[in-house]
């Protein structure tokens, strides 16, 4: 960690799509990054390329509230404080909603709801000692819009939405600003395995201006909403979807 970068994030699911767009623009605004995966490759790659001084990655599967309790220890142990989290880390499954499976179910509740849980629980007591911190949770439109086949997603990301509201009113006094962010179709690696071409057309075609996401769209939303910028927003879900 160099010494000019003293503001400390944890990005969650860092190693490809979103969550290497948000590392690598956290990275850019001088924020030390601990990038959290649990695939060791791709999150590895990502922090070779950003070097040692900017990044570092940690190999934690984030639905188990044990590992991720030690994990913030850890950082706190460290460096003293987390002064952001982005819960991003998701599992993604289409399927009519009278054929998912409970295990397909269980496996996305995991990573995408309690996984947010236990940063927040493990994040709040040393961003409370620190004076404050923002957090980050990564909603979808289909959290408020009825989309074919995605009912388990769609459930997952309506939680997040609710978790987001409510974290924001009970952390609040704390110092700690709670917010979403709802991003539009962003043709990632993980996403391509459930969304063909023609789906993504779709996509482009119901957004206003006309294109699909980047990453880096998604990534500079994140980056104002922990930014001194977004310093009076909390509770507050930020659209980065093309107007949709």
């Amino acid at each position: 960690m160099a010494e000019d970068q003293t503001r400390v994030a944890v990005v969650t699911g860092a190693g490809r799509g979103i969550g290497e767009g948000i590392t690598r623009r956290l990275v850019r605004d001088g924020w030390y990054v601990i990038a959290v995966d649990r695939d060791p490759d791709p999150v590895a790659a990502l922090v070779s390329d950003l070097g040692e001084a900017a990044a570092e990655a940690q190999i934690v599967d984030v639905t188990n509230r044990d590992a991720v309790l030690a994990l913030f220890a850890d950082i706190d142990a460290r460096f003293g404080r987390v002064d952001a989290v982005v819960n991003n880390a998701m599992r993604v499954h289409y399927a009519p909603l009278t054929e998912i499976e409970e295990d397909t179910i269980d496996a996305m509740f995991a990573i995408g709801v309690k996984a947010a849980f236990w940063t927040i629980q493990a994040a709040h007591p040393i961003m409370t000692r620190g004076g404050g911190g923002v957090i980050v949770n990564m909603s979808s439109p289909a959290a408020t819009r009825g989309i074919a086949g995605s009912s388990a997603y769609s459930a997952v990301k309506g939680a997040v939405s609710s978790l987001t509201w409510q974290a924001a009113r009970e952390l609040g006094p704390d110092g700690i600003r709670v917010n979403g962010v709802i991003p539009g179709a962003v043709p990632t690696p993980g996403a391509r395995e459930v969304v063909d071409d023609d789906g993504y057309e779709v996509r482009r075609r119901m957004n206003s201006l006309g294109r699909l996401a980047t990453p880096e769209d998604i990534a500079e939303g994140v980056a104002f909403l922990v930014s001194p910028a977004a310093s009076y927003v909390t509770g507050h879900l930020l659209a980065v979807d093309g107007g949709l």
